[in-house]
């Protein structure tokens, strides 16, 4: 096994969660190259998530919730247009049309889901 105390070179370098830049020994907390700093990130904190995917029972209501305001409002008023794709393709299925609404608003609860939240984002830069 090597001396890493003797030989430098041999010392594990710590790498940057974002960019995979090695930070400088002197600052382990921060990254030289972009904006992130050790403890701003809350990885395993997504209640924002949640409750964004709870409102989009309503589609577009999460997306405004995240600070999406013009995506969430387009997908008010798309809703509106998919409601009514769904009631002609029950009518002309005999009723198996009605499936089609599940699928719409899981795909608007998985968006939101994934979707950068704006509003920390601006919290966070002050």
């Amino acid at each position: 096994m090597p001396n890493t105390e003797a030989n430098p070179t041999l010392t594990e370098t710590k790498k940057c969660p974002l960019c995979d830049t090695p930070l400088r020994p002197d600052n382990l907390k921060e990254c030289p190259m972009c904006d992130w700093v050790l403890g701003s990130q809350e990885a395993t904190d997504n209640t924002r998530d949640v409750i964004a995917v709870f409102l989009s029972v309503v589609p577009g209501l999460g997306h405004i919730y995240k600070g999406h305001r013009l995506t969430g409002a387009l997908y008010m008023i798309g809703s509106a247009f998919a409601f009514f794709a769904v009631a002609v393709a029950a009518t002309f299925t005999a009723g198996w049309g009605l499936l089609l609404m599940p699928l719409y608003w899981a795909g608007v609860m998985l968006q939101v889901y994934w979707l950068d939240d704006l509003v920390v984002a601006a919290a966070r830069k002050g």
